[in-house]
C-alpha cells in the first residue's frame, strides 16, 4: 500500500509541477512581454500624435511674425492636451541650461508636473539627426516614462526642439490587473491540478495494484480469472497482455504436469519392464526361444527410452539456443528415399504401404540435412503411431512458388477440431499412451530455425503435414 500511495503522490506532484511551470512561464515571460508591448504601443502612439501637433508648434502668426511667449505657451498647452503628454519646447544652444536660456518654454501643469520636463541628450540627438528620437527615462517619482524629442523648424537664430514625455500609469495598471488574475488563476489551477492529479493517480494506482496482486498470485502458482479490461489505454493493453500471459502460463503449467505424468509413465513402463525381464533372464531354465523373445522386447524398451531422452535433449538445446545448423544444398528426393528405407521394418509390422511421389532429382533446398531428416522421421513416426494398422502413407517432394516442399500425408481418421490448434504445442498429445507430445513441437522449431515452416492440413480421413524450406538458389 505504501508504494501505491507513493505513486499517487508522485503523479499528483507531477501535475502540480507542470501546472506551476506553465503559470511561471506566463508570469515571468508572457506578462513582461505584454508590458513591453504595451509600452512600445504607447510610445508609438505618442510619436504619431507628436507628428500631428508639429504643424501648430512650427506655424508663425498672421503676418509672418513669430508668436509671443504667451501665444506660444498656449500652443504648447494645446499640443499637450492633444497628445496627453507633457510638452516642452526649447531653443537649443551649446551648454544649454533652463536657468540661463530664455528660449525655454515649459508648461506648468499639475497633471504632468511629476514627469521629467526635458532630456538634454535625447533632444541633442534629435537635432543632430534631424529626425524624431524616442527614449525612456525616470520621472521625479522614480517611475519609468516614455519620451519623444522632435526637431522643429524655427524662424529664430537657434534650432528648436519639442520634447514630449508620457507616463505609463495605464500600462502599469493593466499589467497589475493581468498579474492579479494570473495569480488567482494559478492558485486555482494548482489546487485543481493537485486534487485532480491525486484522483487520477488513485485510479491508476488501483488498476496497477490489481495487476500487482494478480502477478503475485500467478508467481505463487495460483492462477486467477482474467482481469477486467476497463479501458483501451496503455494499462488496458497491459491488462490484456497479462491475461494472455496468465492463460499461456496456465497452459504451460497444465502441459508441464501432463508431461511429468506422461514422462513418468513413459520412463516407468520400460524401466519396470526391463527390470522384470532381467529377473526372468536370470532364470537358467528358460529355453532359447523364450530368452530371444525377452531380449527383443527389452531392446524395444531400450529404444523407447533412447527416443524419449533424445527428444528431451533436443528440446533443451532448442531452448538454450545451442542447436547448430549447417546450411547446404540438400536433394529432398534423395533424402526422402533414404529415410523411407529406414522405416521398411516398421511399415511391414504396421501393414502400411508407403508411397513415394518424388522425382529422380530435386527439389533442392537450402537447409541442414540432418535436421530435415530428423523432421521427416518425426512426421513418418507420427503417421504410423497415431493411425490404425494398414493406413496408407504418402510422401511427396516438390517445388512450389520458390519453396522446396516435403509432404507427409496419411489416410487416417484425422485430428479432432480441438487438437488442430494445439498439435504443435509442447507436451501436447492426443493419446498420452503413445508418446510424450514432443516430436511435432521439435519439428516445428527446427523448421523455423532453418527459415522454413511446418504446416498442417487435416480433415475427416486425411492428415497432411507440409515442410516448407527455402529453395536452393543455385538450382532452377
Amino acid at each position: 500500500m505504501s508504494r501505491l500511495r507513493s505513486l499517487r503522490q508522485k503523479i499528483a506532484f507531477i501535475f502540480f509541477v507542470i501546472t506551476a511551470t506553465a503559470f511561471s512561464a506566463i508570469w515571468f515571460v508572457v506578462v513582461p512581454q505584454l508590458e513591453e508591448n504595451l509600452k512600445e504601443r504607447r510610445i508609438t502612439s505618442l510619436q504619431n500624435e507628436a507628428r500631428d501637433a508639429r504643424a501648430a508648434l512650427e506655424a508663425p502668426l498672421q503676418g509672418g511674425t513669430s508668436p509671443t511667449r504667451r501665444n506660444f505657451t498656449v500652443r504648447i498647452r494645446q499640443a499637450a492636451d492633444a497628445t496627453d503628454a507633457q510638452v516642452t519646447v526649447q531653443d537649443w544652444q551649446r551648454n544649454w541650461s533652463p536657468e540661463r536660456n530664455p528660449g525655454f518654454y515649459p508648461v506648468d501643469d499639475s497633471k504632468t508636473s511629476a514627469l521629467v520636463p526635458f532630456d538634454e541628450r535625447l533632444a541633442q540627438r534629435a537635432l543632430i539627426r534631424r529626425h524624431m528620437q524616442v527614449g525612456y527615462g525616470t520621472s521625479t517619482r522614480g517611475e519609468e516614462i516614455g519620451m519623444v524629442a522632435q526637431p522643429l523648424t524655427s524662424t529664430g537664430k537657434l534650432p528648436r526642439v519639442a520634447f514630449y514625455s508620457r507616463d505609463f500609469d495605464d500600462v502599469r495598471e493593466t499589467v497589475a490587473f493581468v498579474r492579479d488574475r494570473v495569480l488567482l488563476a494559478t492558485s486555482a489551477a494548482l489546487l485543481i491540478a493537485l486534487f485532480g492529479g491525486y484522483l487520477v493517480a488513485a485510479r491508476l494506482a488501483r488498476r496497477v495494484g490489481g495487476l500487482e496482486r494478480a502477478a503475485r498470485h500467478v508467481a505463487r502458482g495460483r492462477f486467477m480469472e482474467p482481469l477486467p479490461v476497463t479501458a483501451k489505454d496503455e494499462l488496458g493493453q497491459l491488462t490484456e497482455t497479462f491475461n494472455e500471459m496468465q492463460q499461456q502460463l496456465r497452459r504451460v503449467d497444465v502441459a508441464r504436469k501432463e508431461f511429468i505424468a506422461t514422462a513418468s509413465h513413459e520412463l516407468r513402463t520400460p524401466i519396470f519392464s526391463l527390470g522384470g525381464f532381467v529377473e526372468l533372464l536370470q532364470d537358467e531354465d528358460l529355453d532359447e526361444d523364450t530368452r530371444r523373445e525377452f531380449l527383443d522386447t527389452m531392446s524395444e524398451q531400450v529404444e523407447r527410452l533412447q527416443k524419449l531422452s533424445v527428444n528431451l535433449l533436443d528440446l533443451s538445446r532448442l531452448d538454450s539456443g545451442s542447436v547448430e545448423l549447417h546450411t547446404e544444398p540438400v536433394d529432398l528426393a534423395e533424402l526422402t528415399r533414404s529415410i523411407a528405407g529406414e522405416f521398411h521394418p516398421l511399415l511391414a509390422e504396421h501393414g502400411t504401404e508407403l508411397r513415394l511421389q518424388v522425382p529422380e532429382e530435386g527439389p533442392s533446398a537450402s537447409c541442414d540435412r540432418e535436421r530435415v531428416a530428423q523432421i521427416m522421421r518425426i512426421l513418418l513416426d507420427n503417421a504410423l503411431r497415431h493411425t490404425p494398422e494398414g493406413t496408407d502413407v504418402t510422401v511427396r517432394a516438390h517445388r512450389d512458388n520458390g519453396a522446396a516442399e516435403l509432404t507427409v500425408a496419411d489416410t487416417g481418421p484425422g485430428l479432432p477440431a480441438g487438437a488442430r490448434s494445439k498439435v504443435f504445442e509442447r507436451f501436447y498429445t492426443g493419446d498420452a499412451a503413445r508418446g510424450a507430445g514432443l516430436g511435432l513441437a521439435i519439428a516445428r522449431e527446427l523448421a523455423e530455425r532453418m527459415d522454413g515452416r511446418l504446416l498442417l492440413d487435416t480433415g475427416l480421413g486425411t492428415t497432411v503435414f507440409t515442410l516448407e524450406l527455402p529453395a536452393d538458389g543455385s538450382t532452377p
